[in-house]
């Protein structure tokens, strides 16, 4: 129901909507800025535009600045109009004197990324999610040459399955449900990272025979039927990802956080319940809100929802007398789908945002 009505609201908002791939500046947009250590792609955009997921189009190709992955702490950027009075930026002339000393440890620094890769490379490298039809084919451990649960490392672990001599392997545990919160719909379940470890013996399924993987890495008790994947430590990073808005059809919750706490911000990694499944795409914006609280007339004057009696509460069904508005405060970008949910990076907030907040298209 909740989501019927704010679908309706967002429907007046369909014109508004069409522009959202239009650059806007911000009304108090510096004329010039200089590049500090930390920041970010998105964070430099997000200093000029109203939608700092249209980078690319402030950091167009020119003379000046010939890769925008290739920006330094230290440089200069200014602000300029095109021909056809589009902002773009260029590198100025910085009027900072940089000491020969200040200047050459800036430059040794790494470039300015998009997003802080370190904070997402965790999750792209180990699973985050198992959906239960996957999991029935997965290889997992049948025990132990000690014959008990290991807790350390330093054991050889037995794995029904065929795997990758030499390979890298993480060991999870099944984890709590991801529940949609609307549909109650199970989307998949938590993967616990327990320990990681590296192929010894490949096996032979077949014929009944094991693989062996040494344990190298314990995080908590390993037990038989825990499940083994591969780790991805050689996957290439993306140095950037092509952002854009969410699909304007597309409405879910954030259903939760990779942390397990309720309350979050800047930087952290949530899910949401939306996936493949609905059209999610990598680099997908969305903007992060709430409908504020119901209020229902009483006759002592208007109260909210949660304040009223219980007699009150009882005779309004309804969540409020008044279609409260769903205001805004944040955006995050998917940086890792499944099937039925996707993982996304909090990339700014001005109030704390939890469990059940509302996500949709900027």
């Amino acid at each position: 129901m909740l989501k019927k009505i704010i679908l309706t609201t967002i429907s007046f908002l369909l014109p508004m909507l069409s522009m959202a791939d239009q650059l806007t500046l911000k009304e108090n947009a510096p004329k010039t800025y200089v590049v500090k250590k930390g920041d970010t792609l998105w964070d430099i955009s997000g200093i000029f535009l109203n939608q700092p997921w249209l980078w690319p189009k402030l950091w167009r190709l020119n003379p000046e600045i010939n890769n925008p992955h290739l920006i330094y702490p230290g440089d200069e950027l200014r602000l300029v109009f095109d021909e056809q009075g589009q902002p773009m930026l260029v590198k100025g002339k910085p009027e900072l004197k940089w000491s020969p000393k200040v200047r050459t440890q800036l430059k040794d620094l790494n470039p300015v990324e998009t997003l802080p890769l370190n904070v997402i490379e965790p999750y792209i490298q180990y699973a985050s999610v198992f959906e239960d039809e996957a999991l029935a084919d997965l290889p997992y451990v049948l025990g132990s040459d000690e014959g008990y649960k290991s807790s350390v490392d330093g054991f050889y672990l037995y794995i029904k399955g065929n795997l990758t001599l030499g390979q890298a392997y993480a060991i999870y545990q099944k984890g709590e449900e991801i529940i949609d919160p609307d549909t109650q719909e199970v989307l998949g379940n938590h993967a616990v990272l327990v320990g990681t470890g590296k192929t010894l013996r490949e096996g032979d399924i077949e014929n009944n025979m094991p693989a062996t993987l040494y344990l190298d890495s314990v995080k908590r008790e390993v037990r038989s039927g825990d499940v083994v994947m591969p780790v991805y430590e050689d996957q290439q990073l993306p140095s950037y990802y092509t952002m854009q808005a969410a699909n304007k059809d597309l409405i879910g919750n954030i259903v939760h956080s990779a942390s397990g706490i309720r309350e979050f911000g800047k930087l952290e990694v949530v899910m949401i319940d939306l996936g493949e499944s609905q059209g999610v795409k990598l680099g997908d914006v969305f903007t992060i809100g709430r409908v504020s609280p119901g209020v229902v007339e009483t006759k002592q004057g208007p109260v909210y929802k949660n304040d009223a009696s219980r007699w009150h509460r009882m005779a309004n069904k309804s969540q409020s007398d008044y279609d409260m508005p769903m205001e805004t405060f944040g955006n995050m970008m998917v940086f890792k789908t499944y099937e039925k949910t996707a993982m996304a990076l909090i990339l700014n907030s001005t109030k704390p945002i939890k469990l059940k907040d509302i996500v949709t298209a900027p």
